[in-house]
């Protein structure tokens, strides 16, 4: 049975204003908190919509040319510090100053940005995600507790909804700028981001913590013995036992599970295989645009043939960043639990479409799909749990919130990417079918070209490749660079791009991947539902 007044009410339906008057009740604390999460997911999603584009772009082109499935080891490592972290740190915002923690939040997250830019090798990138994981745990719980601190119950799903569109202005101009950049450099996207993120500093200026006054005077009497202040673990610890709370926790992780997918995995399913030609072809059909501002909002590949994977994905933040509001004020019609599972549904079922087809109007559909599944659930997911929070535990709460973040997001960083890595990889398939071939006789040189000459195409291979393929052809191909195998098969079998893409498409279920992510979805809307119902038994039986 529930026994807080706080969470009783929370739980209950409290009649929320209309969205305009939801609006303008906002105050201003509430909108420079907004800016200063815009900023951070800037400069956040800058990196991690590229991550995996970074990863197995092989090192002749600037990336860290290595194995999906061992990228997943670090997104794991990474995904655990971030989601974890504030689990039991989110009470020291509440304790200490939100304020003063974003303040070491952003220090933190400039120096990680900075080691990605000067070590640009697989462990450099590696130590500069685990500081800046650390950052960003440390950086939530006291943004998102100033939040509900100026906040209501009547106006809060339009608040978290305006909050969340704004977190998406920041995650849609952030992959632009890196599309944009990466282009040039790899290290000019972390060294971009290491500035944008400094622009918090600014914004720290003018921040004025909400319930300042109460938690000063709560350390006060904490310092003259008038009340005990237990153990910040075990007080963490006491109130995550409470049944309606780890339950709430456990059955959202599959939603977190699905979701990061399109973070971590699509990128590359984009870039393998969906076929963006007839998105450009739609959009341009006299070629290639030549203004650069529609260049910039449609980041295309150097020949403007193709739609860059990050400009695929920032449809979702477009789109968030445009409706969230009208969203959230539909969601705000719905109970909690209803707006959950509903979200949780479509953004499945986007899932499955992706596994379906290559086709890159599919492909922006079911964006386009999951991202109207992200707005009637994530928001609203923060919102719950911040509104059953007791009043002097919001940012401890809203560390709680990382824990299905966690648990997900570490799930699918490596189950994930291990997945793409067996059952999708496109450069895994093409050693096969280089090997496939070569055993059927059918590999030789372009008309015109020796092997030596076709071996200066592929940059920066080994010479000593040469004697291996002629000699030892399971060891040439093994001695491919990651990344880079695709290439040889085209220069191998003389066949165009197209073809053998889909040869390799048709020989494998790449989809099956996808229809696992779906099916993740699926389980936790079913576990959602079902929270729901237990939820309005115990509040009949108060």
């Amino acid at each position: 049975m529930i026994q807080d007044d706080h969470e009783s009410t929370a739980i209950g339906d409290v009649k929320q204003l209309g969205l305009f008057a939801a609006i303008a009740s906002l105050g201003y604390v509430f909108w420079v908190v907004g800016g200063m999460e815009m900023i951070e997911r800037l400069a956040f999603y800058g990196v991690k919509a590229v991550a995996t584009l970074y990863a197995k772009d092989p090192v002749s082109a600037g990336g860290l040319g290595v194995e999906l499935s061992k990228f997943g080891t670090l997104l794991m490592v990474w995904a655990f510090v971030q989601s974890f972290v504030p689990i039991f740190t989110g009470g020291l915002s509440d304790r200490y100053g939100y304020k003063e923690t974003i303040f070491l939040s952003t220090v933190l997250k400039i120096i990680g940005y900075l080691i990605m830019a000067w070590y640009g090798t697989y462990w450099g990138f590696f130590a500069g995600a685990i500081v800046l994981a650390t950052g960003t745990a440390i950086f939530k719980p006291g943004i998102q507790g100033t939040l509900v601190r100026v906040t209501d119950r009547r106006n809060s799903s339009v608040a978290w909804g305006a909050f969340y569109q704004m977190v998406n202005i920041g995650g849609f101009f952030g992959p632009l700028v890196a599309a944009l950049l990466r282009k040039i450099e790899w290290a000019y996207v972390f060294y971009a981001c290491a500035a944008i993120i400094s622009l918090n500093f600014i914004l720290l200026l003018t921040y004025r913590e909400a319930g300042k006054e109460e938690r000063l005077e709560r350390n006060r009497r904490v310092r003259a013995g008038e009340i005990a202040r237990p153990h910040l673990a075990a007080e963490s610890i006491r109130e995550l036992l409470r049944p309606h709370v780890w339950t709430y926790l456990l059955v959202f992780s599959g939603f977190w599970f699905m979701f990061n997918a399109l973070f971590d995995v699509l990128p590359a399913h984009i870039d393998d295989w969906v076929d963006t030609s007839d998105i450009v072809e739609t959009l341009f059909p006299s070629g290639p645009s030549e203004n650069r501002v529609v260049n910039f909002l449609v980041p295309q590949n150097k020949e403007g043939t193709a739609i860059l994977p990050e400009g695929m994905l920032n449809i979702n933040a477009g789109l968030i960043m445009i409706t969230c509001v009208f969203f959230a004020h539909l969601s705000g019609m719905l109970r909690a639990t209803t707006s959950l599972v509903v979200g949780t549904l479509f953004a499945s079922a986007a899932m499955f479409a992706s596994g379906w087809s290559t086709v890159g109007w599919i492909s922006v559909g079911a964006i386009s799909i999951f991202s109207v599944g992200e707005m009637l659930s994530s928001p609203k997911f923060s919102e719950f749990i911040g509104n059953f929070a007791p009043r002097d535990k919001k940012a401890m709460y809203l560390g709680f919130s990382q824990i299905p973040l966690a648990i997900g997001w570490t799930l699918e960083s490596q189950i994930g990417l291990t997945l793409y890595d067996r059952l999708a990889s496109k450069d895994r398939f093409s050693r096969e079918l280089l090997t496939e071939r070569h055993d059927l006789g059918e590999l030789a040189t372009p008309a015109g070209e020796t092997l030596e000459t076709l071996a200066g195409k592929v940059e920066q291979t080994p010479e000593a490749m040469l004697d291996l393929y002629r000699d030892d052809f399971a060891g040439f191909v093994e001695g491919i660079p990651q990344g880079e195998a695709f290439d040889w098969l085209i220069k191998l079998t003389g066949e165009a791009p197209g073809v053998l893409s889909d040869t390799l498409y048709g020989a494998h279920n790449v989809g099956l991947v996808w229809y696992i992510m779906g099916g993740v979805g699926v389980v936790s809307a079913i576990g959602i539902w079902i929270y729901g119902k237990w939820i309005l038994t115990l509040k009949t039986a108060e």
